[in-house]
């Protein structure tokens, strides 16, 4: 498999098929205009630059079609694809740039700034630039090549990396996770069956294209499907929906809120959609309530690293089964393991725990989807991958049917005067709350209790809460021991790309705050 012959199928059979809208830079692309630009940038890193395969090239962009030329024209030839996250300060992205040695950067004009500074710190031959008011130079590099199949193409397959993707996680330094093309083809395969792809789907991608979402993106590129690009803005997606008949997306909780808040909701024509994919953690029966009756369409909820993509999904029929009474608890559940993964809930010997929904351990995924390890790290790739098992770091239980119920990340797990303190099941508690948007809980240092559990809160638009509030409606869900002791407001929550809450972050902030109270 090379994934960088996707666009090249559908030229061959139907080459005026519509392939990229880019709604921010109001352009489009059909397949063979794709595969012909494709080749020619796959000619150009090879002819112009003497690249071999393995070497690898990096982007700093948002969402447009260069980005997906750039993956597709990588894919083709062998080589790797390093996508920057562009939220990173200037020094992170210098070290991660250190990591990876790319022999090409491609940058958007808009980073302009980011791409002086780096200069400056980083040694790279090769730099090409995007974007309206660029110095033309990706595009004259395409220009001027060769749009003949690119001769190494033939000589890349399975087994070959095409991508790095970087992660802090909630863990703090990044890391390269490194994707082969048949780890990306089994992640695919994976959203194939979960999200049920047609080939008259319309996809909107609303994630970023430097993490996981690129590969829900690229799997309905695969079936023939149009991708739309943008970059999310609530009001925006509801237009974009509208006016290109769009069916499927991914978002997180937090976007469908912001969605369903938009005025004049309801004028909107939505009927084309689908399905939508929810990540970044299970959604509350009222929020699910609210979206089935929003939304035309069914939900799923996908839950994944980027070390593993999408490792288990709960359903379409789990999430009409639970609002009408039939296991309701499953919302809370991260559902059950993905098509082509094997999943193990293991103690800190290695065994399976009992499928009781009691006894806890770690989540084990063994699948053609999981990375084939870290770049430039092989200490910690073995630590990670052992036996062929891709070890999360998540603590869950089960169920006698499968389902897995996600109780924390192990360095999560709050201890109060002794007592062990799941900071997600205080989350749950606190999302009882209507006027809560999100949440994270986290624990900060305690001389006496060794640790106090904090809670930073983002609010609904137009709703008030306080702190009292908060801690209130949050103590008739848990024992006394668990409710929050101090709640924080505040405009959002630090995340990372595949936007899992930065509790690291947090940690460190509030941890200062009370140094600086005594």
């Amino acid at each position: 498999m090379n994934i960088g012959f996707i666009p090249n199928k559908y030229a061959r059979i139907e080459s005026n098929r519509p392939a990229l809208i880019d709604i921010p830079n109001d352009r489009r692309m059909s397949f063979g205009e794709l595969d012909d630009r494709v080749c020619r940038l796959a000619n150009g890193f090879i002819d112009r630059f003497g690249l071999k395969k393995g070497d690898r090239i990096a982007i700093l962009a948002k969402n447009c079609i260069e980005y997906i030329e750039c993956y597709f024209a990588c894919a083709r030839v062998g080589l790797i694809i390093q996508p920057l996250n562009w939220r990173l300060g200037n020094k992170e992205l210098s070290r991660i740039l250190n990591d990876g040695k790319p022999a090409v950067i491609i940058t958007s004009k808009e980073f302009e700034e980011v791409k002086n500074y780096l200069q400056q710190n980083v040694d790279l031959d090769h730099w090409l630039e995007i974007g309206e008011g660029s110095d033309l130079s990706y595009e004259i590099l395409v220009q001027t090549s060769s749009n003949e199949e690119p001769s190494l193409s033939s000589d890349i397959g399975d087994e070959d990396p095409m991508l790095i993707l970087y992660t802090g996680g909630t863990t703090g330094e990044p890391k390269g996770a490194i994707h082969t093309h048949k780890s990306f083809y089994a992640g695919m395969l994976n959203q194939t069956v979960a999200e049920r792809i047609v080939p008259s789907d319309v996809y909107m991608l609303t994630g970023q294209m430097f993490h996981i979402p690129i590969v829900l993106a690229i799997n309905y590129m695969a079936h023939g499907c149009p991708l739309v690009l943008i970059n999310f803005e609530a009001k925006l997606a509801l237009e974009v929906i509208e006016r290109e008949r769009v069916s499927a997306f991914l978002g997180i909780t937090t976007m469908l809120n912001w969605m369903m808040s938009v005025e004049n909701f309801d004028s909107y024509d939505i009927s084309s959609l689908r399905n939508i994919q929810y990540g970044g953690g299970p959604m509350g029966m009222k929020v699910v309530k609210a979206a089935l009756e929003a939304f035309p369409c069914t939900l799923i909820q996908g839950f994944g690293q980027t070390e593993g993509m999408g490792m288990t999904f709960l359903s379409q029929e789990d999430h009409i089964h639970a609002v009408n009474g039939i296991h309701p608890e499953r919302l809370s559940s991260c559902g059950r393991e993905a098509f082509v993964n094997t999943i193990q809930i293991v103690n800190e010997n290695g065994d399976p725990v009992p499928k009781d929904g009691k006894t806890t351990g770690e989540i084990v995924v063994k699948s053609d989807a999981n990375m084939i390890g870290y770049w430039n790290k092989p200490e910690l790739t073995v630590q990670t991958l052992q036996d062929g098992w891709l070890h999360t770091g998540d603590v869950a239980k089960w169920d006698e049917d499968g389902y897995i119920f996600i109780v924390d990340r192990a360095k999560d797990m709050i201890i109060s005067g002794g007592e062990n303190i799941y900071s997600t099941q205080v989350e749950n508690a606190i999302y009882q709350n209507d006027a809560v948007l999100e949440v994270a809980v986290f624990g900060v240092p305690d001389e006496e209790w060794g640790e106090n559990v904090t809670a930073t809160v983002v609010l609904k638009p137009g709703r008030t809460a306080t702190e009292e509030d908060i801690i209130e409606s949050a103590k008739n869900h848990l024992a006394s021991y668990q409710k929050p002791k101090k709640v924080y407001f505040v405009d959002s929550l630090p995340k990372s790309p595949t936007s899992k809450i930065l509790k690291r972050e947090l940690r460190e902030t509030y941890s200062n705050k009370l140094g600086e109270r005594v």
